[in-house]
């Protein structure tokens, strides 16, 4: 194990992040007056918000939020979508005073003391609503996150920026979600790496001509597309540590996409897109772009769309990564490039820095230096939502 990694990991470990407290210095090696801005938190929705919101005539089909055994669960008539090792993983952090929509004061605080001054959150358990069966209905599900979202954006003072939620199945519903999410002041939304089905029962794809009125609404927006880890699950039972062989699987489930994007020509095609991928870590890029460019050299007489650049232009000029203690991306940083890539927290997950953030952060200036580091912690970031 290397000093930085020992460093980072010390071997009792952190514990759960309700255990944890934040107790930061602010003195990280940052320059003066660099807003450490976290690109990737989560949150979980405490109110019972689908079914207060929607039409008495509805409010049968609405899913519900309750509180059980520690977490916020969702799901409906009393059976929770988010059970198994999704629900116990909740249950290691939604105790904690600022992880849920209850607190937004007790959030801002936590975070600052754990040395964070802004945040992009995510959400938890609503990522259970991706595949609610009704289309319509779905929509009216996201419709009512993204206001959620908006209004604590509003109390939280700049420091809190919520992911929202958008119809990706039908361009006329995605452009009229984008244009709403705009007009809430949401910066960016969430599009699931596992698209589902149609009516018809056939599987999405979004390099397919026939999403490519989708892919019109979104660059025309101008709001960037974010991807997260979390919806690829093993392929058989574990018994034994189940949680973490998933979390194996999640953190490395970027590939499809990223090669939709570069070899379907989604981004020969939509020339101004923004992506961004959380939580996988950053360290998966040079890989990636090293397999693209000898699958490019070794298939290209095969392809049915012929690439307008290299591998590497729809990374440098397309795409950024998070992540939260990845060492070994860092040294890659001359392969992956300063400016895409983004500090993150993960608060107030397992796997979050939260409880030694300042040493995370540390690390960050003590591997590229303090100007870079401060793209890294703040400005990238802030580029990428359009947020000063």
């Amino acid at each position: 194990m290397s000093t930085l990694t020992a460093t980072l990991y010390p071997p009792e470990g952190f514990g759960a992040p309700k255990d944890r407290q934040g107790h930061a210095t602010g003195d990280f090696g940052l320059p003066f007056g660099t807003e450490v801005f976290s690109a990737d938190n989560h949150i979980s929705v405490a109110q019972d918000i689908f079914y207060e919101k929607f039409p008495e005539d509805l409010k049968g089909q609405a899913p519900r939020i309750w509180y059980e055994d520690g977490a916020y669960m969702v799901g409906m008539k009393g059976k929770a979508w988010t059970g198994g090792d999704f629900g116990r993983v909740l249950m290691q952090y939604d105790d904690l005073a600022g992880a849920s929509t209850n607190d937004m004061a007790a959030r801002v605080r936590e975070l600052a003391e754990d040395g964070i001054d802004k945040e992009l959150a995510f959400p938890n358990a609503v990522l259970a609503l991706f595949h609610y069966p009704d289309k319509s209905l779905r929509e009216r599900v996201f419709r009512i996150y993204n206001e959620v979202m908006a209004e604590l954006q509003e109390q939280s003072k700049g420091h809190f920026y919520g992911v929202g939620l958008i119809n990706w199945w039908d361009p006329k519903g995605a452009r009229q979600n984008l244009e709403e999410l705009k007009a809430l002041g949401l910066k960016t939304f969430l599009l699931p790496l596992n698209p589902g089905k149609d009516d018809d029962g056939n599987i999405y794809d979004y390099g397919a001509a026939s999403m490519d009125a989708v892919w019109d609404e979104i660059e025309d927006s101008g709001v960037p597309v974010t991807h997260h880890i979390g919806e690829t699950p093993p392929k058989t039972p574990c018994e034994n540590n189940s949680v973490v062989v998933g979390m194996m699987v999640n953190v490395d489930s970027f590939r499809e996409q990223f090669a939709k994007y570069v070899f379907s020509g989604i981004l020969d095609r939509h020339p101004t897109l923004r992506v961004g991928w959380f939580e996988g870590g950053i360290a998966w890029v040079p890989t990636a772009l090293q397999d693209a460019q000898h699958l490019l050299a070794s298939y290209r007489h095969m392809f049915n769309h012929e690439l307008a650049h290299d591998p590497q232009y729809y990374w440098d000029n397309h795409m950024s990564a998070s992540f939260m203690v990845d060492p070994l991306g860092l040294e890659l940083l001359d392969k992956i490039g300063v400016n895409n890539v983004m500090w993150s927290s993960d608060y107030p997950h397992n796997e979050s820095t939260f409880g030694y953030s300042e040493k995370s952060l540390a690390t960050v200036v003590e591997a590229v230096g303090p100007e870079n580091a401060a793209k890294i912690c703040s400005s990238n970031i802030k580029n990428f939502l359009g947020v000063q």
